[in-house]
């Protein structure tokens, strides 16, 4: 059962400035388990806000910043023209020095401000919180976990990239031992951000560090398998995805 939803775009102030952002949640007056969105790439944008309003219909007040504040307020970048040759090539060459401003350690220090500002608002219930992402959001997800320990009950990544790469420090595998969330990761098996190789390191991080999650591959999909306003778009793999988000969350939150 879903309940209707309110949405709000607010600003959240942070060391380095201002992170503009939605907000959804049940439109109840009620506080509900908050969960910080981390947004693919392309950053926000109209199909990012109808995911956050979904999320939140079945009973989480969401947030999803503009991690590129940085650079400007969303769109920092407009989509591609996926019609043109080398349309996604071209947008990340472009966006290359708005990634590179957002450094790991800045990454950090925005989810600090973040996960406050969710455990200050009078929507969210008070305790711990949860986080998703979607592509390299997946990579912050992770990391977020593992720096903010029990502040943070669950996690999910969907098709995530990077995310146990010996030859990058802020590769998650690397901080295993943090994570005291429930995570649940979702590859694409056509990824060359996340290949079989780095699938198997990630897992064999999180074995030995004792992490609770569960680790799949979705079948014939693309990396951004979410996103309805890319070509690498999949229904199916996108209806199992909301599926498996709304249970680990529905775990993590249950009550006592």
């Amino acid at each position: 059962m879903t309940s209707p939803v309110a949405f709000h775009a607010v600003e959240i102030p942070l060391p380095d400035g201002t992170a503009d952002a939605y907000f959804a949640h049940p439109d109840d007056g009620a506080a509900h388990p908050g969960l910080l969105f981390y947004p693919d790439a392309l950053g926000l944008r109209p199909w990012l806000r109808e995911m956050v309003e979904t999320i939140a219909a079945h009973g989480f007040a969401v947030l999803a910043p503009n991690i590129f504040y940085r650079s400007g307020h969303a769109p920092v970048m407009p989509l591609p023209d996926f019609s043109e040759p080398d349309a996604m090539g071209q947008f990340f060459a472009a966006l290359g020095p708005v990634r590179e401003a957002l450094t790991p350690d800045k990454a950090m220090q925005d989810a600090h401000g973040y996960l406050a500002w969710l455990s200050a608002n009078d929507l969210v219930a008070p305790g711990a919180l949860a986080t998703t992402g979607y592509c390299m959001g997946g990579r912050l997800a992770l990391r977020t976990a593992a720096t903010f320990g029990d502040q943070v009950a669950a996690a999910g990544s969907f098709h995530g990239g990077y995310l146990a790469a010996d030859d990058r420090p802020d590769s998650p595998h690397h901080t295993a031992a943090d994570i005291t969330a429930e995570l649940f990761v979702a590859h694409a098996d056509h990824d060359s951000s996340m290949p079989p190789a780095d699938i198997t390191r990630l897992e064999q991080a999180l074995d030995k560090a004792g992490v609770r999650y569960t680790s799949v591959v979705y079948p014939d999909a693309a990396h951004g398998f979410t996103m309805r306003d890319t070509p690498a778009y999949r229904e199916d793999a996108y209806q199992r995805h909301l599926h498996d988000l709304l249970a680990l969350l529905n775990r993590a939150f249950a009550p006592e």
